[in-house]
């Protein structure tokens, strides 16, 4: 199979063995790739040390299990390598870490199973009269007509939470759906750079974008705190981002688990997908967020074996203090 390197460079041809799909797998990389500086990786130095492995292998398991390893080098949770019989990604950027959330203990302890749902969304009035939204995911959109009932069942709330622990992230453009209810005028959202060359450092001028307020619907302008854990990834470290630097806004959790890149796929020789890393998106104040988001100073909570085992939400328990304490 053909592989076809970045507009106006050498086409390159690589044979379906164990050597050529490693090379090529390395070389997609180096082309495409952003963060080996901030990842503070010497790429070449790589190659060198699991070239002679990849030479060595002799099937296809061994081979995957080579550039596994690579792979893991880059310690990138957007980094994906697909085969028909397994698929790598990089977990350590999560599991080494306490989750500080438990979606049952959310549902009977604080919402006493009283909430209403929407798709992978759940929202309800808290007894303090503090409104709460859980968004587990922004894989799938939500219609502005539902946003605005969301909206309007807390019109006699004093403040709103939004829970996004252990969303893995999805679509930008569902972020920007929710941040756009958070704002009143056209507001920078952040800036994305693009690679315009095969060099580690050839990127385009950081490119500005901006979110305007949907137009005929619900804002809202009271206090707002956003719940965070390291499960917190991709386009959900997004909107943490978006929504840290917005006014009457406070983070509280964890770091969230980062993964800034916008990422792109491709294909070896044998087959086997790769997804990368390959556009850089930086918040509003020009800040690479890769490594994640940190909570607002002050508002680091974790969970301790004690909270865990009498059923406890430390973190949801900080915001309504917070809440509490600041209206009365």
């Amino acid at each position: 199979m053909a592989m076809t390197t970045t507009a106006c460079h050498e086409v390159e041809s690589y044979d379906n063995t164990a050597t050529d799909n490693f090379e090529s797998l390395w070389q997609l990389f180096d082309r495409h790739y952003c963060f080996f500086d901030e990842k503070g990786v010497d790429w070449n130095d790589i190659h060198d040390r699991y070239a002679p492995m990849a030479e060595q292998c002799r099937t296809q398991q061994q081979l995957f299990m080579v550039c596994s390893e690579m792979l893991d080098e880059l310690k990138d949770g957007h980094v994906n390598l697909g085969s028909s019989f397994d698929t790598y990604y990089y977990r350590d950027w999560w599991s080494g870490y306490p989750q500080n959330f438990d979606l049952r203990v959310l549902q009977q302890n604080y919402l006493h199973f009283g909430y209403k749902q929407l798709g992978s969304v759940y929202y309800a009035t808290l007894p303090q009269n503090i409104g709460y939204v859980y968004i587990g995911s922004f894989s799938t959109g939500i219609g502005e007509g539902n946003l605005d009932n969301i909206l309007a069942s807390f019109d006699l709330a004093t403040a709103l939470i939004i829970d996004v622990r252990d969303n893995g992230g999805g679509d930008m453009t569902n972020v920007e759906t929710w941040v756009r209810r958070f704002i009143t005028q056209k507001t920078l959202a952040g800036y994305i750079m693009h690679k315009n060359g095969p060099g580690h450092n050839d990127f385009s001028e950081p490119y500005a974008y901006y979110y305007t307020p949907p137009s005929g619907h619900r804002i809202w302008t009271k206090p707002v705190a956003i719940l965070t854990n390291r499960s917190t990834f991709s386009a959900a470290n997004n909107f943490v981002s978006n929504m840290k630097l917005l006014p009457r806004t406070t983070i509280i959790g964890d770091t969230t688990g980062g993964g800034s890149g916008m990422p792109l796929s491709y294909e070896m020789p044998c087959g086997w997908t790769v997804r990368m890393s390959a556009a850089p998106l930086l918040d509003a104040q020009g800040q690479c967020t890769e490594f994640g988001v940190e909570p607002t100073e002050g508002f680091r909570v974790s969970f301790s074996d004690d909270d865990i085992a009498s059923g406890r939400d430390p973190i949801l328990e900080r915001a309504i203090r917070l809440f509490n304490t600041t209206i009365n």
